[in-house]
């Protein structure tokens, strides 16, 4: 049996006869942080689709924490444990930043509890994330008046609140001041002795901050895998990639 806390398994995607992925795996190991790079259409944000289940393969497996995830609900993957934060930041613009995280923490409560404020334990919680991703002096603020960094931290924060096993996240430092994005790593510096973390990204400055396993897609397949030193040199994906001007951060 696999020891990976998620196990992608050669996962076929089309979209009108175009192959999106084509045979692609992966695997991530608990406590695991790791980036997808790649081109525009190498099949990055198809393969979060697929590991959460908005997208179902033509063919493959994916194994979570143990589990068969294809074909199981968002909500369902949500319970065992695996969260996603998209690239527009999801957060309830008229609730304020402890309104937003109390409602993400009491995601598992059942009827009469969603009336009552947050109970002891999800306090306790919502202080540490407030610390963690300083929001704290924004705690009583509305979310929609936050920047557009501090909307990011937020909904991070909230699947923070949900104790999670594996975050997804897409671009998690697109738009940002270059403050922002080293905020954002600090961020996630922080949480990723708490769950294992695959991120898509196209900050290749932003990567370096990291000591960490870099996947690069090209045309549904894993290109190459390894440090980011290792990538850099790959004369495969300065051909495909890196090589390109217009692809390189600043």
């Amino acid at each position: 049996m696999s020891s990976a806390l998620l196990d992608v398994r050669d996962v076929h995607v089309s979209f009108d006869g175009i192959k999106v992925l084509d045979g692609l795996s992966l695997a991530l190991k608990p406590g695991e942080l790791r980036f997808l790079i790649g081109p525009n259409g190498a099949g990055k944000t198809t393969l979060l689709d697929v590991i959460s289940g908005k997208t179902r393969p033509h063919g493959g497996q994916v194994l979570f924490d143990g589990h068969h995830a294809l074909g199981t609900p968002a909500y369902e993957l949500a319970r065992l444990g695996m969260g996603r934060k998209f690239q527009t930041p999801a957060v309830f613009v008229s609730l304020t930043v402890r309104e937003n995280l109390e409602v993400a923490g009491s995601y598992r409560d059942r009827g009469m509890d969603l009336l009552f404020p947050a109970r002891a334990r999800v306090r306790e919680l919502l202080a540490q994330i407030l610390e963690m991703t300083g929001l704290g002096a924004q705690a009583d603020r509305k979310a929609g008046l936050l920047s557009h960094g501090q909307q990011q931290w937020l909904e991070i924060g909230m699947l923070l609140m949900q104790k999670p096993k594996l975050l997804l996240l897409d671009e998690p430092v697109a738009g940002l001041t270059r403050a922002e994005r080293n905020r954002t790593s600090d961020l996630l510096h922080a949480i990723r002795d708490r769950c294992s973390i695959l991120i898509v990204e196209h900050d290749m400055a932003f990567v370096r901050q990291f000591d960490a396993t870099v996947t690069v897609l090209h045309q549904g397949r894993v290109l190459v895998e390894g440090p980011m030193s290792l990538v850099e040199a790959d004369e495969r994906v300065l051909e495909v990639y890196l090589g390109r001007v217009e692809d390189r951060a600043a």
